[in-house]
């Protein structure tokens, strides 16, 4: 062993407890304050009582408390974002959704501007749609499928 590098050592460490409590040990300080001992701790006394020292768990339900105010606030704001995120998807030009020349000038001469005039009649009513001049049940796949793809693309790259 070196010399000069450890501690000093008290085989004779007295040990006391806020409770009154002491007992000796051997330690490298030679007195020891301790709040809790085997005498006076619930789990070996058999009591229902919580150890609260220095209002520990007054700050932890506080803590708790705030936690939970700040994840409810959180979840306000995702779905507001998420909202604002939709508004915004519809409210582009129909020229976003990148559709084939001939199918957004049929659209266009109907007075379809957005993409949520789009949207809002695609969930309506179908057969509207298929009612315009040079528009049929293809040119309706394929404005499903841009419709599809252009909002999976929008909400990633909102969501970066």
């Amino acid at each position: 062993m070196k010399a000069k590098i450890h501690p000093k050592y008290y085989p004779e460490a007295v040990v006391t407890c806020s409770c009154g409590n002491s007992w000796t040990t051997g330690s490298t300080i030679p007195e020891i304050r301790t709040d809790i001992c085997s005498k006076c701790h619930p789990f070996y006394t058999g009591e229902q009582r919580i150890v609260d020292t220095a209002g520990q768990v007054e700050r932890f339900m506080n803590r708790l408390k705030r936690y939970g105010a700040h994840e409810e606030a959180r979840t306000e704001r995702r779905r507001t974002a998420a909202e604002k995120s939709k508004e915004t998807f519809l409210k582009q030009q129909l020229i976003a959704l990148d559709l084939p020349d001939r199918l957004f000038s049929i659209l266009s001469d109907a007075d379809y501007i957005t993409v949520g005039d789009v949207m809002t009649q695609l969930q309506t009513d179908e057969n509207v749609l298929l009612e315009l001049g040079g528009f049929g049940p293809k040119s309706l796949e394929q404005l499903k499928a841009k419709v599809e793809t252009t909002q999976a693309q929008f909400e990633t790259a909102v969501k970066k």
